[in-house]
Formats: C-alpha cells, sequence, structure tokens
C-alpha cells in the first residue's frame, strides 16, 4: 500500500511538470499571438513612447507586420537605449541580459556534467525526479562532481558581477558629469534634515557652515509648513476638477439636446443644470445651484491662496533646508562629511534633490520620532511577514493531491490528470495574488516613517519586498513541501532538522520549476500583452473618463513598478541558483525566464513605459546585485547542509573534505563581498574627486560615451572628434560597453582585428548625452494625438489651410469650405430667421445657408471662442458684461448662435471638422504637456527662480485655475461659460482649446496639450 501511494505520488509530480509545461507554453503562445496582432491596432497602448513623451524620447514608428517589432527592438544600439530611457532603465536592461548569459552558460554545463550524474546516480527516484540530485545515494562519491561544478558556477557568476560593478561605475561617473545632468540646479543641491534651532533661524550661519566646500553656497532655502496653505489648495483643486467634469456635462448636454430637437422638430430646451446641498450631512438644507457654489468656493480659496502665497515669511520655518553649492563636487563632499557635533543633528543628507520628489510633509519630523516610526515600521514589516506565511503555508500545503486527501470526504478522491493541472496551476496564482497586495501596505509603512523622498521610498522597497519573497515565496514553499510530513520527526528529535531539511530540499524541485514555468511563459507574455492597461485604456475611459483631463490622463504612458518587480527577478536568480546543482533542468526555465523578459522589457521600455520620474542614475542596480549575493549566500548554505547530511561513516575524510570544501567557497563569496562594498559601494554612490577634477579640464569628456574596458584617463588634451581614429575609438568603446562584461578584452580585440569592417569610421555617429534627442525620431500625426474617437479628415485639414485670415469675402470658395446643402435658422426661442440672415457684419457668415462665422485673429483676440475657436481668459477681463464667450443674451452675437435644423448631415460635420483642426491648429502655440513635465531648472537660472522652484509646492500654487472644457458645436453652453467666469471672479479661467465633441456626442482631446501652461509666443 505504501508503494502504490508512492509510485503515485512520482507519477502526479511527473504529471505537475508536464501539465504545467504545456499549459503555460500553451497560454505564452496564444498571448504574444495576440499580443503581434492587436500591436498595430492600439497603438496607444502598445506604443505610447511613439508621440505622449517629449520629441527627444519618443521611439521610431514600427510597421504592422506581425513580427516588425522584434527586429526594431533588437537593432537599437545600448548608447541610444540610454539616450531615450535613461541609465536607470539600461542598467535593469543588462541586468537582465547578464542574467540570461549566466543561466544559459550554467545550463549547458550542468547539463553536460551534473544531469547525466543525476540520472545514472543509482538511486530509485522516478519520473522527473530522476534529474534531481534526490536520485543520488546519501553516500555517493559522484558529490563531487556536484561539489567542483558548483564552485564553478559561483566563479562564473562572481566573474559577471564584477564585470557589471565595472561597467557600472563608470556609466554612473559619466551620467553625473554628464552636462545634460549637471546642468541641472539639482545635481549641485543637498537636502538637509534635523538643522538645530542654532541655525533654523540663522541662514547666514547656515552658509558660513557650507561655505568651506569647495566653489561655496549660491543659495539657502528653509522649508516652511505650509499644512494649512496646502490644504486649501488640495480642497480649490478638488472643487475645480467637480466644476470641470460638471461643465463637460453641460457641454454634452446641450449637444445632445440639440441633436434631439433636430431629430425631433421641436424647440431646444437647456439641460438642467445640477444641484446640491452645501451641508455636508446627508439631506439637510437647501437645495442651490451646484456650478455657481463650485465658481464662488474657487474664488474664495483663490483669493486665500493668493494672500496666504504673498509673504511666505508668515509661515513656520521647518527643520530642513536646501543648500545649493556653485559646484556639483561640494554637493557630493558634504553628504559624506560629519556635519555637526550633537546626536542626529543634520545627519540626513539627501544628494540629486528634485523638488518634485520630495515627500513634503515628512520634513519637518523629529530624528528621535522617525527612529521610532522605523522601528514600528519594521515590527509591523515582520507581523505581515509572519501573516503572509501562514496564508502561503496553507495554500501550498492544501492543494497537494497528497494533503487533500487528508481532509474529511475527500479521503476517497480518485486519482486524475486533472489533479496534476490543479496542483500546478493553482497555487502559483493564488501566491500571485497574495504577492500583489503586500506592495502597497509597505510603501505606505515607508512613508509614514519620515522617509523624505519618494525615490528613496521605492528603494528601500527594493529590500523589504524581496525579504518578503525569499521568506514566503521561496523559503515557505520549501518547507511547505515537508512540513506535515515531518514535523513531527523533527518535533520528537531536533538534532535531525538539519538532515530533514537537506534531504527533502532536493524533492521541493518541483513547486520551484512550476512557478519559474508560470512567470517564464505566461510571465513574460501577459507583461507584454498589458491587458490590463488595454482594458484601462478603451474601457474605463467610457465609463470614468469624461472630462477632456481625464481622458488626457488616461492616455499617459504607464509606468514601470521598479520596486516590485526587481525584487521578483532577483528571486527568480535565487530560485534558479540555489537548484543550480540540485535539479539542473531549472537552469534551462530560469535562462528562458530571463531570456523572453528580456526581449519583452527591451519593448516595453522603448515603446510602453514612461519613467521619467524614476531618475536615479542607476541606483537600483547596486541593490540587485546584493540580492544576487543573497542567492548565493543560500546556494552555498544549501551545499553545504547537503555534505553534512550525506556524511559517510565508511569514508569519513571524503565526507568532510566535501565540508571543508564547501565551507571553503562560502568564506571565499563573504571575502569577495567584502570586497566588493569596499571597493565600488563608495565610487557607485557619491561622485570621485579625480572624476571632477579630470571633466574640469576637459569638459569635452562628459558629452561622449565612456571607455569601460579599462582605466579612465580623462587628463590627456581633448581634440576635435571628426577624425577616423577618434570614430574608431567611439566605436570600440559602445563595443567595449555592449560585451566588455561577457567577453575578455584581448577577445574583443581579436574580432577587431580580424573584422576590421565594424570599426568603419563611416557608420560612426556622434555619442549621445544622457539625455539627447534621437535623430531617429519621426513625429507622429494629429490622429496619434487626439483622445478618444477622433479620427483625422482630410476635409478637416483642408480647411485649416485654407481659413481665413480676417473676414474677407462672403462666399464659399473664398472661405475655403465647400458648398453645402441649405439649411434653416432658427433662434434659441425657436423662431426661424431668414437665409439671407440679418446678421452683424462682425459676425458675418460665411455663406448664406451656414452660420459657420469667418473669424480673423483680431476677433478671436477680442470677442474669445466662435464656433467652437479655442480661448484662454485672462484674469483681467472676466466682467459679466464683457461675454467672453459668444453668447444668445449678447444681442451681437444671438444670431450667430441660433439652433439649425439641417436637411443633411453635411454641415454639422463640416462644423465638427473644422473646429476639431482649429483646435489641434490652435494648441501649437503652447508648450507640449510632456516637453513641459520633462523640463528641469538649470543651475543657470535666476535666485528668485531657484528659490521658487524649491519651495513649498502649496507656495508656488497660482491664485487662478484652468478649467479645461469642450464647447459644444452650436455655442449653446457659452451663455454658462460667461456665468462661471463672473462666479469666478476672475480666478477662473475656461480653456477650450485641443478638445471637441464629435457626432456621437463624446468629448475628444488632444493628449499632447496641457491646459495649465501659458502660451508661448
Amino acid at each position: 500500500m505504501a508503494d502504490s501511494t508512492e509510485d503515485t505520488s512520482k507519477s502526479n509530480d511527473t504529471s505537475t511538470f508536464v501539465s504545467s509545461l504545456v499549459f503555460n507554453v500553451v497560454v505564452a503562445a496564444a498571448i504574444i499571438a495576440a499580443f503581434c496582432i492587436l500591436r498595430p491596432r492600439f497603438k496607444r497602448v502598445y506604443a505610447p513612447r511613439t508621440y505622449a513623451v517629449a520629441k527627444g524620447k519618443r521611439s521610431p514608428q514600427i510597421g504592422s507586420s506581425l513580427f516588425a517589432w522584434f527586429s526594431k527592438i533588437m537593432e537599437v544600439r545600448d548608447d541610444e537605449i540610454i539616450a531615450r530611457v535613461g541609465l536607470d532603465t539600461y542598467m535593469f536592461l543588462r541586468y537582465m541580459r547578464s542574467m540570461f548569459i549566466i543561466f544559459t552558460v550554467l545550463s549547458i554545463l550542468s547539463a553536460v556534467t551534473i544531469l547525466p550524474v543525476n540520472i545514472t546516480g543509482g538511486g530509485d527516484s522516478e519520473g522527473i525526479n530522476k534529474l534531481t540530485m534526490s536520485n543520488l545515494p546519501l553516500k555517493s562519491p559522484k558529490l563531487w562532481v556536484h561539489l567542483v561544478f558548483f564552485m564553478v558556477f559561483v566563479v562564473w557568476v562572481m566573474y559577471n558581477i564584477f564585470g557589471e560593478l565595472s561597467v557600472y561605475t563608470r556609466l554612473r561617473l559619466w551620467w553625473l558629469t554628464n552636462p545634460k545632468h549637471s546642468s541641472k540646479v539639482g545635481a549641485s543641491t543637498i537636502m538637509v534634515s534635523t538643522l538645530p534651532d542654532t541655525l533654523l533661524n540663522r541662514e547666514d550661519k547656515i552658509r558660513k557652515l557650507f561655505d568651506i566646500f569647495p566653489g561655496g553656497v549660491r543659495q539657502i532655502i528653509v522649508n516652511r509648513d505650509c499644512s494649512e496653505l496646502s490644504e486649501m489648495v488640495q480642497t480649490r483643486d478638488k472643487y475645480a476638477l467637480k466644476l470641470e467634469k460638471m461643465l463637460t456635462a453641460h457641454s454634452v448636454g446641450c449637444e445632445k439636446a440639440h441633436k434631439k430637437s433636430l431629430t425631433k422638430g421641436t424647440p431646444y430646451v437647456e439641460p438642467k443644470r445640477p444641484m446640491m446641498r452645501e451641508s455636508k450631512i446627508p439631506f439637510k438644507g437647501p437645495k442651490i445651484d451646484a456650478m455657481e457654489f463650485l465658481s464662488t468656493e474657487i474664488a474664495r480659496l483663490n483669493q486665500q491662496i493668493a494672500e496666504g502665497t504673498s509673504d511666505e515669511t508668515q509661515y513656520k520655518r521647518q527643520s530642513s533646508a536646501f543648500v545649493m553649492f556653485r559646484k556639483q563636487i561640494a554637493a557630493h563632499m558634504s553628504a559624506q562629511t560629519v556635519l555637526d557635533y550633537k546626536p542626529f543633528s543634520m545627519n540626513s543628507v539627501s544628494l540629486d534633490v528634485n523638488p518634485e520628489d520630495i515627500i513634503w510633509s515628512n520634513l519637518n519630523m523629529n530624528p528621535y520620532d522617525r527612529r521610532i516610526r522605523g522601528y514600528i515600521s519594521f515590527a509591523i514589516t515582520i507581523a505581515l511577514v509572519v501573516l503572509w506565511t501562514l496564508l502561503t503555508t496553507a495554500v501550498s500545503a492544501l492543494v497537494s493531491v497528497k494533503n487533500l486527501k487528508k481532509l474529511p470526504g475527500l479521503e476517497n478522491m480518485p486519482d486524475s490528470g486533472w489533479f496534476g493541472i490543479f496542483t500546478g496551476i493553482v497555487p502559483s496564482i493564488v501566491l500571485a495574488v497574495l504577492i500583489a497586495l503586500l506592495p502597497m501596505i509597505l510603501r505606505l509603512l515607508l512613508r509614514l516613517e519620515g522617509t523624505p523622498r519618494v525615490s528613496e521610498v521605492n528603494l528601500r522597497l527594493l529590500n523589504r519586498f524581496y525579504f518578503f519573497q525569499v521568506w514566503n515565496v521561496y523559503l515557505v514553499t520549501i518547507l511547505s513541501t515537508t512540513i506535515l510530513t515531518t514535523a513531527t520527526e523533527v518535533f520528537k528529535h531536533p538534532e535531525m532538522i538539519v538532515k530533514v531539511i537537506a534531504l527533502n530540499v532536493p524533492n521541493s524541485a518541483n513547486p520551484i520549476i512550476t512557478y519559474v514555468l508560470l512567470l517564464a511563459f505566461t510571465g513574460a507574455a501577459k507583461e507584454i500583452l498589458q491587458i490590463a492597461r488595454l482594458v484601462m485604456r478603451y474601457v474605463m475611459p467610457m465609463l470614468f473618463a469624461k472630462t477632456p483631463r481625464s481622458i488626457a490622463k488616461a492616455e499617459e504612458p504607464a509606468e514601470f513598478d521598479w520596486a516590485t518587480s526587481i525584487p521578483t527577478h532577483s528571486l527568480i536568480f535565487l530560485m534558479g541558483f540555489s537548484y543550480c546543482f540540485i535539479a539542473p533542468l531549472v537552469n534551462c526555465f530560469v535562462a528562458v525566464y530571463f531570456g523572453l523578459f528580456y526581449v519583452v522589457y527591451r519593448y516595453q521600455f522603448l515603446y510602453v513605459y514612461n519613467d521619467a520620474n524614476w531618475v536615479t542614475g542607476g541606483l537600483s542596480f547596486p541593490k540587485s546585485i546584493t540580492q544576487m549575493m543573497v542567492g548565493v549566500y543560500i546556494s552555498e548554505v544549501y551545499m553545504l547542509l547537503l555534505m553534512i547530511a550525506r556524511i559517510d561513516s565508511d569514508a569519513k575524510a571524503n565526507s568532510i573534505a566535501r565540508i571543508v570544501f564547501s565551507a571553503l567557497i562560502l568564506a571565499g563569496t563573504i571575502g569577495t563581498h567584502l570586497y566588493i562594498n569596499d571597493a565600488y559601494m563608495p565610487i557607485i554612490n557619491y561622485l570621485p574627486v579625480r572624476g571632477a577634477a579630470d571633466i574640469e579640464d576637459n569638459p569635452k569628456f562628459a558629452n561622449e560615451f565612456p571607455d569601460l574596458s579599462g582605466d579612465i584617463d580623462l587628463s590627456g588634451e581633448s581634440n576635435d572628434s571628426t577624425t577616423d581614429v577618434e570614430s574608431d575609438s567611439k566605436i570600440r568603446r559602445r563595443i567595449y560597453a555592449m560585451y566588455g562584461s561577457l567577453l575578455p578584452k584581448r577577445l574583443i580585440d581579436y574580432i577587431l582585428t580580424k573584422v576590421p569592417s565594424i570599426l568603419n569610421p563611416k557608420n560612426a555617429m556622434e555619442s549621445p548625452s544622457a539625455d539627447t534627442d534621437s535623430s531617429s525620431i519621426s513625429d507622429v500625426g494629429d490622429e496619434e494625438m487626439m483622445g478618444s474617437d477622433y479620427k483625422k479628415k482630410p476635409s478637416a485639414m483642408a480647411n485649416v489651410s485654407t481659413f481665413p485670415a480676417s473676414p474677407g469675402g462672403a462666399d464659399s470658395a473664398a472661405s475655403g469650405f465647400p458648398q453645402m446643402p441649405f439649411a434653416r435658422h432658427y433662434d434659441a426661442s425657436g423662431a426661424e430667421i431668414p437665409a439671407s440672415g440679418d446678421v452683424d457684419s462682425k459676425n458675418k457668415r460665411i455663406s448664406n445657408n451656414t452660420n459657420i462665422l469667418s473669424i480673423d485673429s483680431g476677433a478671436i483676440a477680442s470677442s474669445g471662442a466662435a464656433a467652437g475657436m479655442a480661448t484662454d481668459h485672462g484674469a483681467n477681463n472676466l466682467s459679466p458684461l464683457n461675454y467672453p464667450f459668444p453668447s444668445a443674451h449678447n444681442p451681437a452675437d444671438a444670431a450667430a448662435l441660433s439652433v439649425h435644423s439641417y436637411t443633411s448631415a453635411t454641415e454639422l460635420r463640416q462644423r465638427r471638422e473644422t473646429n476639431t483642426a482649429l483646435s489641434t491648429r490652435s494648441s501649437h502655440n503652447r508648450r507640449s504637456r510632456f516637453e513641459a513635465s520633462g523640463v528641469h531648472l538649470s543651475a543657470n537660472a535666476n535666485d528668485t527662480a531657484l528659490s521658487e522652484a524649491f519651495s513649498n509646492p502649496a507656495l508656488r500654487a497660482k491664485a487662478r485655475v484652468n478649467l479645461w472644457v469642450p464647447m459644444d458645436n452650436n455655442g449653446l453652453s457659452n451663455e454658462l461659460f460667461n456665468k462661471v467666469l463672473a462666479w469666478g471672479k476672475g480666478t477662473i479661467n475656461i480653456v477650450t482649446q485641443s478638445t471637441s465633441i464629435n457626432e456621437k456626442g463624446k468629448v475628444s482631446a488632444n493628449v499632447d496639450f496641457d491646459p495649465d501652461e501659458p502660451e508661448e509666443n
């Protein structure tokens, strides 16, 4: 009976592996096929970086063939990747590529050495377990094969780590000194926390303290407590979004009501405006006009904001300050210096400060309070790990067939291949869901600790989430496979725990391989398909994105979740390397995992993700190296425990030699890790003085892609970079950057000597700077910029090119509009207006059969938006009598804004196309929202601009709001717009540019347009 149960268990293990492999490969193939088909059709999901980022960062368009994307991404050089997506992304891609190469080599070596030994080990394992170390007898002398080649594996990993660190240190120095970074004021600014009271109110003393560093201090900005002002700004912005939504709904309602009146031949009825109660208590108080209330409240808050931002001295100083140096090296030197002799005084210094990265509410925290919060946060993290341990253990244990049969009512459950699928897939899915919930909690805890910057929160989350995954996903998975069967034995004989764990680790290889399979095939395929993003972009906007602003926001490229993705990949390295000698088959699947994800991420970062907010100069890469070392340590501990558990009493000398050899490998790794920390980490974190001095003597070297093959020597003369020799050197440096950590330098030089055409100077291109524009980028058409339901039509663009600059002739040929069918005109009351149109000459119709107005630039500037033309009204021209928008209550506009009944849909379509085209053209004098988001204050800015940029966001808030609202195609909503402007008392602007209402009554928006940016002359 026992033998039958054991055979069934072995059969189930093989069934689980085979079913998981087939299932994941089939699902991955289907998902990738779906991506290849959907990619050309949904560019806003699969290629937003071709239009929805700054022009200098855009990637070129890809053809519509199924696999055109693959060749397009693989031909991009490494230096071009840095230029487009930054050093952080490049080092992450390089990390993935290195992992792929590491495990490819391990797969080959283990397949020809360890795997045959396991198969012929002479044990009684069957099925897939025969490929693991469990097939070797406990006292087998063949264990030396595993031990020796495991040492080779460790040396191979260390060789790659040293190579990659050598490359990164040079790239990090280049990034820090490149003018695209060093010219930003944040590169030479530090943020000092926990200032003592003796310095808080004496900026002259702070200046004297930091003037000791080279170049001295340029400016000091002490932070202030603006919590009350910040609450007012947040409330004002919340009201503005509500009012913007109501105005948009009103414009759409006017358009639909007008269409309904045309269809049924009934008089036009204006949509009712929303009502609300001022009291926060439900059903209390009288109902009031919601738009009037919100407008007046915004005006009141804007007045208070104007008063609050007029004098910053009214706010209490906080115990933190920004210190701007004249030289970048001064900032890095001060960050490494003990600044005060008092405990915890000025002990927190942050480099490369970006005001958008600051968590302003954490700047005034007491250092003791911050430490106590840190201890509490760590304790809560441990508690969460324990809680998730119980959950994951229960899931992992209960889904096995053997344990399910122990439950009441399932004792006679028949064996079936379906249970193999169940036990192979369900645990991985449940674990993935549980893991996805934790990062949000951990991120909140880190913010509550008092971490001053968002980037620091994410970098710290890398370590905590990795710790969680190592314990819950990896160790608990291994322990849970044996805990139910060995808990009693271990409890009775605690001294056997080492032997029990060591002997059962090889038996837990199947769950590890299954988990890697799920992420390697299905995980990579899901990453590139972006099914959630596809739904969010094309389904969610129909339900929630109702305003131009929300539509434009829905078009923004997704951001990569660095804090959770990097630990996940480090976990896969841990799983693979810890089982590289136990179950060599895992090496192949880990290689597939990193290879597929490398290709997927190349596409995602070049065409999908926009991580302009994640700029750390690659500081996540050293953390990845540290997490790799954790994986190496755990695998070495496994090897040591296995050697201890397999002591042969008949050959003690041989067994002890294996234990000593294992211990020496572990000791060598510890020594290597200490060397890495001492030799590389200081170079990574701070700007070396020698590098700064050499760049100051030879500034041109900061613009050139660095030589990654050997020692950096920047002391030579800087020459013109147009000679063939220097072009040869540039290409050689790029080749070293791409392959230097994988191949010896001599081998690369030998290949270049044998194939000199590689170094042909005619193929040389200028080395890009850290953030330079890509020359291969092509601008995209307006149809890529418009939001939902926008389609580029030739007639609309033709109207733009022939639209008259001034109201000249009245015929359609002069105006550029084709002849349209006859239409009857009605005023707002429903009375018919004669076709000849007795209209004021100021608002003269283009022809007698249409009321589309002839507009000149002067009329636009004075009278605002006519027939859908966009206008951004200033705050000083908002009197209710000015009628900034044409209104039926204005006698001069009454006839022009009449309601129409068309004999065909041509005129209405013509009007909409014209409005859309005009809206697109009129937005060209504004800076792109994507260009605006990428602008960083230069160190050449004046002191006033610097002081404003580094002040609290509440102090930088403007005492006015811009409401981005579409105008209906007949101007029926203009009267309400004028009222809102009047209620706003000069503090509300209504921007109707780059948005329109289409034929279906849906709002469209130009995603490139920024309604909050001032027009550029």
